[in-house]
């Protein structure tokens, strides 16, 4: 893999060399027509008349478009084609029911890898389409900012030996190339997955996917794009799921799709079902001794009990409880209202009866290593986005390994039950995030894929099935009562981003003084 890296920036850099020389080449043979500005002149005079009466299903940029493809047509046969991978090991696709230990057993194998892979990432479902959207927003605001300085003429154009027209000619074919890019922009981020590589060294990738799914529309289009390009660039693959890949998509939305993820999937995994029906989560909780975190029903006695783990808590992280503002993807930040040295307090409404997503659940997660959510009510219909909320915050803060402290109305098992008002639907439909919602970005790529021009698709919506529905909820009854564990409990203070943050400044100061000692 470290050859094929070499390989690809020399093929990168020796292709955009000679997409230049071809294009100055273009530019001094036509210069030397004199005629031919004044032909090209008189076919832009005769595009601007023609473009007021041009019939509607005539492309304005076919042209250009048949220029870029000749070219690249040519550079192949010059320089090659893109290099190829070497055959990589075939990743895994770990599928069965809650509890059964498929995350478990990813995280052994991510692990296993750290000092051996260099280049290696673990993601969570809602983190990896958060970042996706992301890189994808952040890609196409770039591209809407430098629109302006595009208009300009590059510094490499600028000194070429051509006259002014030659080198507008030549601006408006970068800027064709940089136009096109960006109609294809799943490829650029993917390759940004593993951007902070240590140094410049390229190698080997895997990358962890925990808990797969095809909720709607946008995951299909976007991990088919994504999965493509990290597969065909030689990463390897490690998933979990509940769900067989061929069953991902019993909804059937945009099969093409859908069918080149099933294919890269089926091509590049091998699928293991791990078929046990117990789930270890609860087995561990019913033969352990488990601290009381999660107290109900809401009645004076479980309110004080509740409140004595809050002072207990924040005494033992320094005690002053302050107000907070933490930063969340996109740009924005969310508001804590308690808060003390990693330890942070919520009322369920707050979190979940406003709409707020993934993206704020991951900020809290990642800030606090305990957090006490107060006044959580049963699950109804009624209150159905708030439910699709807390377990969609559950899913982040055990993703994290946060210590949770609930004071609720019923017990964990009946906390999904349903009441009178009926049971719950639609769960697990996955809310995006951008600086404006309904953005051209997300509308484009729902609709075609990529980020072109094309209009709001119709009545896309997540579409569950109750198997689906059921999953949900037995996973979020499962991880609640994992969470209760002293086997659980014990790891936050090793696996929590906020003490393998303060660990890692330890570790810094220690290696500062000892410097510092040993130079004296």
């Amino acid at each position: 893999m470290e050859e094929y890296h070499v390989n690809l920036s020399n093929w990168e850099k020796k292709r955009e060399n000679e997409r230049r020389r071809i294009l100055m080449d273009e530019v001094e043979k036509q210069q030397n027509d004199k005629d031919w500005w004044k032909r090209l002149n008189n076919k832009i005079t005769e595009r601007w008349t023609n473009s007021r009466k041009r019939p509607e299903n005539v492309d304005p940029g076919v042209g250009k478009w048949v220029s870029y493809l000749k070219r690249e047509k040519k550079l192949d046969s010059l320089v090659g084609r893109r290099p190829t991978a070497p055959p990589a090991p075939k990743g895994l696709y770990i599928y069965g029911n809650v509890g059964s230990g498929k995350t478990m057993l990813m995280d052994m194998f991510y692990s296993a890898t750290e000092g051996i892979v260099k280049h290696r990432r673990r993601y969570h479902f809602h983190e990896a389409m958060l970042r996706i959207n992301e890189h994808m927003h952040k890609t196409w605001k770039k591209q809407m900012e430098e629109k302006p300085l595009q208009s300009g003429i590059s510094s490499w154009i600028m000194n070429l030996p051509f006259d002014t027209k030659a080198k507008e000619w030549l601006a408006a074919e970068e800027r064709y190339k940089k136009e096109v890019q960006m109609k294809h922009i799943l490829p650029d981020v993917a390759d940004k997955f593993f951007l902070d590589r240590e140094g410049e060294e390229k190698g080997a990738n895997i990358l962890c996917f925990d808990e797969i799914q095809t909720v709607d529309v946008f995951a299909i289009v976007a991990l088919s794009g994504i999965l493509s390009r990290l597969l065909s660039s030689g990463t390897i693959i490690v998933a979990t799921s509940n769900r067989a890949p061929k069953d991902l998509n019993e909804a059937n939305m945009v099969p093409e799709f859908f069918q080149n993820l099933l294919s890269n999937l089926e091509e590049h995994c091998e699928k293991v079902l791990v078929g046990s029906e117990i789930d270890y989560r609860r087995f561990i909780a019913q033969r352990s001794e488990n601290r009381v975190n999660y107290l109900w029903p809401i009645e004076r006695e479980t309110i004080n009990k509740f409140e004595k783990k809050w002072q207990d808590a924040t005494g033992r992280f320094g005690g002053k409880v302050i107000s907070n503002t933490i930063s969340v993807m996109f740009g924005r930040t969310l508001e804590v209202p308690e808060s003390c040295e990693g330890v942070a307090r919520f009322t369920f409404d707050y979190l979940c009866g406003r709409p707020l997503g993934a993206a704020d659940y991951i900020a809290v997660a990642e800030n606090y290593h305990t957090v006490f959510i107060s006044d959580i009510p049963m699950m109804s219909m009624r209150i159905r986005d708030k439910a699709r909320r807390f377990i969609t915050l559950i899913d982040e803060l055990y993703n994290h390994h946060s210590c949770l402290c609930c004071l609720a109305s019923s017990s964990i098992d009946e906390l999904f039950q349903g009441t009178e008002e009926g049971t719950l639907f639609d769960l697990e439909s996955f809310q995006f995030e951008t600086e404006a919602e309904g953005s051209k970005l997300r509308r484009d790529v729902l609709a075609e894929g990529n980020v072109g021009s094309g209009g709001t698709p119709v009545g896309i919506t997540s579409i569950l099935s109750g198997q689906e529905e059921l999953f949900t909820f037995q996973r979020a009854v499962s991880r609640l009562i994992e969470m209760q564990t002293q086997l659980y409990l014990d790891g936050v203070s090793n696996v929590h981003p906020y003490f393998q943050t303060q660990h890692k400044k330890f570790q810094k100061n220690r290696d500062n003084l000892l410097s510092e000692s040993s130079s004296v």
